[in-house]
């Protein structure tokens, strides 16, 4: 199996960028489209596990557009042959200081192009941050 052929490699970043960008202005149908029509596909939440194309798009239609400015950090997008990937990268909020989100997906070309298949996100307190030395003492 070849990683990271660049061809795929540009593809797969370019559909990455495209999700940042519509997640951070809250193009709900472009994020809709970038997920996988099937009910096997899922998004694990900060605060919610999403089962099915449907619980996804039914979350995105009714979250909230207030707050979705973030920056991303150590993005890492590796390509598996020439049909599967897997894109993981940091995000940092203003609204959560010393706090880092992770968000990682898998995605997969199907005919109609390249589709998120499973995603996570969670927020963890920042390493390193006073938060985190306040817990361990």
């Amino acid at each position: 199996m070849e990683i990271d052929l660049p061809d795929v490699l540009t593809e797969v970043t370019a559909q990455f960028v495209r999700y940042e960008q519509a997640l951070v202005a809250n193009d709900v149908a472009v994020l809709d489209e970038l997920f996988h029509d099937d009910r096997r596909t899922l998004r694990y939440g900060i605060g919610e596990n999403l089962y099915g194309y449907g619980a996804i798009t039914t979350f995105r239609a009714a979250r909230s557009p207030i707050g979705l400015n973030r920056k991303t950090a150590k993005t890492v997008i590796t390509t598996y042959g020439r049909d599967t990937a897997v894109a993981s990268t940091l995000f940092y909020r203003e609204t959560l200081p010393g706090r880092v989100g992770r968000q990682m997906q898998t995605w997969v070309r199907f005919a109609e192009g390249w589709r998120i298949v499973a995603a996570h996100v969670s927020i963890i307190d920042e390493p390193g941050s006073s938060k985190e030395m306040d817990q361990r003492t």
